[in-house]
């Protein structure tokens, strides 16, 4: 029968309590949300500032609507880069303080497109054990030599930069979203430009959440544009919208523009979600209140879970500062990067609770749907066997009684 070993496999993963499946969402993106009739708290999106239906962003894409249509009909290097793209291009590239940005549809798009445009045979690309998965496919697929080095170990990447000839790229995560620790990006620019390499930072759950003004981990550290040459942010988390860019040096930029097959060979995303992601950029760079109340939010539960003797993966810091979609595919020997402690001793908007046993970590993330919360349980191969956890995430639209409700829901459900 065909694919028959297909079925055998995905019963022995629902044994082992790894199958997946999907939520059907009823409702608009927010804090509350209606599965199977049922209103719940949502404890697992990565819309960080709430902005994913905020009134002013839903109006600015229904008027691009108006205006330019749905469809984008064709790729940016045909007839699909609009003006509307453009304009928010110049606008990220200025947000970021680099001197260009380019759109791409997805983050995984942009990983994968950046990391094969770069390198080739002969050159080498050095990884963070814990980084997303598109991170790993794109040096993977890139024909490069691949090493990982252990989670934020700048001695171990030097161990292996050491070794390397040709062209080399250091590429991280800038926040892992997974145990929600910050990448040591300070000491890993001073090793790559110790090694002649070029330093990649995908800061997916940095931007807009974390920093002043929302410049992410980069603004946080205090790096330009020759610290980082490679900045890639994603515009469907902390922007609540929908695809990615990258940001560099004009010669990075008509060097994607040039080589990325995943830009060039795809329809550009809708002209109305750039000008929706335009009026997001308004909201992020003037409301700090939403960075500042992600904050004191996280701490809050921090400081509840640390009372109930609940398992977070950093102890608590005595600074909390801003953080988050790694997907890695990982063995038991990665397991060994799990719970680093975070240099810098900060935290963020994601708050990973470990429980150990998949089956274990499926059965609380049911019982907290039956209470009202919906909050993740992430298994391996996502993370490390043995570490399977609840991730909660916050938003800016929580208040703290919703945070004190999960926790005596956290309380209940992991003493049954």
């Amino acid at each position: 029968m065909a694919f028959s070993h297909f079925a055998d496999n995905l019963e022995i993963l629902a044994a082992q309590g790894l199958y997946r499946s999907r939520r059907v969402i009823e409702s608009p993106q927010g804090i509350n949300l209606k599965i199977d009739g049922q209103t719940i708290v949502n404890f697992c999106s990565n819309d960080y500032l709430g902005l994913a239906n905020h009134p002013s962003v839903v109006n600015a894409f229904k008027t691009a609507v108006d205006y330019y249509g749905v469809g984008s009909g064709s790729a940016h290097l045909i007839c699909g880069h609009s003006a509307a793209h453009h304009a928010l291009e110049e606008e990220l590239a200025a947000f970021t303080g680099r001197d260009r940005a380019l759109l791409f549809s997805t983050g995984y798009m942009a990983n994968i497109g950046v990391i094969s445009a770069l390198l080739g045979r002969g050159d080498a690309v050095f990884e963070d054990r814990l980084n997303h998965a598109s991170l790993l496919d794109g040096g993977l697929l890139s024909g490069a030599r691949f090493k990982r080095y252990a989670h934020a170990d700048v001695e171990n990447l030097n161990v292996h930069l050491k070794k390397a000839t040709g062209n080399k790229l250091i590429v991280t995560d800038g926040v892992f979203s997974m145990d929600g620790d910050f990448a040591p990006l300070q000491a890993l620019s001073m090793a790559a430009k110790a090694g002649d390499a070029w330093l990649m930072v995908d800061d997916a759950h940095g931007l807009g959440v974390i920093g002043t003004h929302g410049g992410g981990l980069l603004e946080y550290y205090g790096l330009n544009q020759n610290d980082v040459p490679v900045l890639m942010g994603t515009l469907g988390k902390g922007f609540g919208t929908f695809g990615a860019f990258v940001a560099g040096s004009d010669t990075l930029i008509e060097t994607l523009i040039q080589k990325a097959r995943t830009y060039i060979y795809t329809t550009a995303f809708p002209a109305a979600v750039a000008e929706a992601t335009r009026a997001s950029l308004k909201i992020v760079i003037a409301e700090n209140w939403r960075r500042d109340k992600l904050e004191k939010l996280a701490e809050h539960f921090r400081l509840g879970a640390g009372q109930l003797g609940l398992q977070l993966i950093n102890p608590i810091p005595n600074n909390v500062g801003w953080v988050s979609d790694s997907v890695t595919q990982q063995t038991e020997d990665d397991a060994a990067g799990l719970g680093n402690s975070n240099p810098t001793n900060i935290t963020s908007a994601i708050q990973p609770i470990i429980i150990g046993d998949s089956q274990r970590s499926m059965e609380i993330s049911n019982t907290l749907l039956h209470a009202g919360f919906l909050v993740s349980a992430i298994r391996p191969p996502t993370v490390p066997q043995g570490s399977a956890r609840l991730r909660v995430t916050f938003s800016a639209l929580h208040e703290e009684q919703h945070v004190d409700r999960l926790l005596d829901a956290l309380d209940k459900a992991t003493r049954l």
